[in-house]
């Protein structure tokens, strides 16, 4: 199984950081410097994502377009939203899944935080709710059923290839037609995890090739793996809620720019064939704020 030595020889090595080579130009921002919608990023919750670490590229693309970039350090309330057009929560976990990314995978959140999430989104908010590869998906599955998606707690991996790279591309339907995808031929995604949506409108649409590998411990896989195969399923997907708006996407790196192992490899949209994911992003923003 070529293509599990390779997912888990990433696993083991590890480690991914921000790239700070890489420098987005924005040529006509959405927003005056400083002026746009403040954009919360959750650091409260255990996330593997940080404004200073694996997501500042995140946070430079989108202070570039005229965002307010703020980290969130406290629980989910009416009033720690309240400043905030969106919200990002990129891969929360569990307290008790930070050193171990194996079954179980709790919420990461309270009920409490759960309600306040969908109440602000009802009253007006944008949320981008991102979930990796497991254990990810498991830790916000409660929030996420909220919005009628389901998450996969697995690996979305092409089945018989040597990587773990994913493109969505127009020409062959699995990126869909919308205007979070308007001026975006092709979308790279990196692993990651599937959902499917009852009410959702698609984005990035798995096709035949693409198999959920549903470990027990990350990164683990043997011949008794279970496995899913999910065509048709969902990497991406946006809809409205009350007022407010969410958008959906089981994988986090494509909206970031690391560089991942011993070799720091390219992994985001740093990488060779993701030219065009930080527009999608910027186009994710728009849809978000209304734009």
């Amino acid at each position: 199984m070529r293509l599990l030595s390779v997912l888990f020889a990433l696993g083991l090595a590890g480690q991914q950081i921000g790239d700070p080579n890489w420098k987005p130009k924005i040529d006509k921002p959405a927003y005056p410097a400083g002026k746009g919608p403040v954009v919360l990023l959750d650091e409260a919750h255990n996330n593997f994502h940080k404004l200073d670490g694996r997501y500042k590229p995140f946070g430079e693309l989108l202070t570039l377009d005229g965002y307010r970039m703020q980290a969130n350090r406290a629980p989910f309330t009416r009033e720690s939203l309240a400043k905030a057009g969106v919200l990002v929560i990129a891969n929360a976990l569990h307290a008790s899944n930070v050193e171990k990314w194996q079954l179980p995978t709790p919420p990461a959140f309270t009920q409490e935080e759960n309600v306040a999430v969908e109440e602000w989104v009802k009253a007006g908010g944008g949320l981008l709710l991102i979930a990796d590869h497991m254990p990810f998906p498991g830790a916000v599955a409660d929030l996420a059923r909220r919005f009628e998606i389901t998450f996969s707690n697995g690996f979305a991996v092409p089945r018989n290839e040597g990587g773990g790279t994913i493109t969505f591309r127009r020409s062959d339907n699995s990126l869909r037609e919308h205007a979070v995808t308007k001026g975006i031929n092709e979308v790279m995604t990196f692993t990651g995890s599937a959902f499917y949506a009852r009410t959702a409108e698609p984005l990035l649409v798995f096709p035949g090739t693409i198999q959920s590998l549903e470990p027990d411990t990350a990164w683990k896989f043997d011949d008794r793996t279970d496995k899913r195969f999910v065509a048709g399923w969902l990497q991406g997907a946006v809809l409205q809620h009350g007022k407010g708006r969410v958008a959906v996407f089981g994988e986090a790196a494509m909206f970031s720019a690391q560089l991942a192992g011993e070799n720091k490899t390219p992994m985001g949209m740093n990488a060779p064939g993701a030219a065009e994911n930080y527009r999608f992003l910027l186009n994710v923003m728009a849809w978000l704020t209304g734009r």
